[in-house]
C-alpha cells in the first residue's frame, strides 16, 4: 500500500475509533498487513484474515483455546459475514476487544454467547459453551450432569426476570453487581497480561512514524 493510500485509511478508521490514536491506528493497519501478507488485492476479493488465520492470532498472541468461543469472537470481528475480517473490522473490533467500555464489552460478550442471534442465552447454550470451556475431570459422576447443576445455578443468578434465558437486560444487570460475570460462558476477551504485552509489542518506535 503506497504512503497516500495508508494516510487516507489511517485517517479515515482514526476518525470512527473511540479507543485508538493515530499511531496506534497505523500500528495496527501495519500489524494487518503483514499478517495478511503481501497480497495485492484481486478483482471483487477483499484482503483479509480468513477464520484460521484469525483463530490463530486468538490462541497464539492471546491464548484462547476454546474452539467455539474463538469461532464466536471471529463471528463478531467479521461484521459482514463475508468470511474474512478486513483491515477495518481488524481496527474496530480490536478496538473493543482491547480497550473497550464495560457497555461496549457487554455487547460485545453477549453477542459471542448468544450463539444462534436470537437476542437471548438459552440453557442449551450456556451448556454447550460451560461444557467446552470447563476442564474434563476424570470421575465417575456422568459429567453433563455437573454441567446442567452449573447451568441451573447460573440462571439463579443472573436470570432476573426468571424466564428460564438470559436476556441482555438479565446479563447486563448480573454483570453490573457482579463484573466477573462478564465472561461466565468462556474467556472471549484478552488477560490484561496479553492485552499488555500485543499493546506494547505492536504500539511502539513512534519515531518510525513521526510524519503523523
Amino acid at each position: 500500500m503506497n504512503r497516500k493510500k495508508l494516510q487516507k485509511l489511517t485517517d479515515s478508521l482514526t476518525k470512527n475509533c473511540k479507543h485508538f490514536n493515530k499511531f496506534e491506528v497505523k500500528c495496527l493497519i501495519n500489524l494487518f498487513y503483514n499478517l495478511v501478507g503481501d497480497v495485492t488485492e484481486r478483482q471483487g476479493l477483499a484482503v483479509g484474515l480468513d477464520r484460521n488465520a484469525f483463530r490463530n492470532i486468538l490462541h497464539v498472541t492471546f491464548g484462547m483455546t476454546d474452539d467455539m468461543i474463538m469461532d464466536r469472537v471471529f463471528r463478531e470481528f467479521d461484521k459482514d459475514n463475508d468470511g474474512c475480517i478486513t483491515v477495518s473490522e481488524w481496527v474496530y473490533g480490536l478496538s473493543v476487544f482491547l480497550r473497550g467500555t464495560l457497555e461496549e464489552k457487554m455487547k460485545y460478550c453477549f453477542d459471542v454467547f448468544d450463539l444462534n442471534g436470537d437476542g437471548f442465552i438459552s440453557k442449551e447454550e450456556m451448556f454447550h459453551m460451560l461444557k467446552d470451556s470447563l476442564l474434563k475431570q476424570p470421575s465417575e459422576e456422568d459429567p453433563d450432569e455437573g454441567i446442567k447443576d452449573l447451568v441451573e445455578i447460573t440462571l439463579k443468578k443472573m436470570d432476573h426476570d426468571h424466564d428460564g434465558k438470559l436476556s441482555f437486560a438479565d446479563y447486563e444487570q448480573a454483570v453490573r453487581e457482579e463484573t466477573l460475570l462478564l465472561e461466565a460462558f468462556g474467556p472471549c476477551l484478552p488477560d490484561p497480561k496479553s492485552q499488555k504485552e500485543f499493546e506494547a509489542q505492536v504500539f511502539k518506535d513512534p519515531n518510525e512514524f513521526n510524519e503523523v
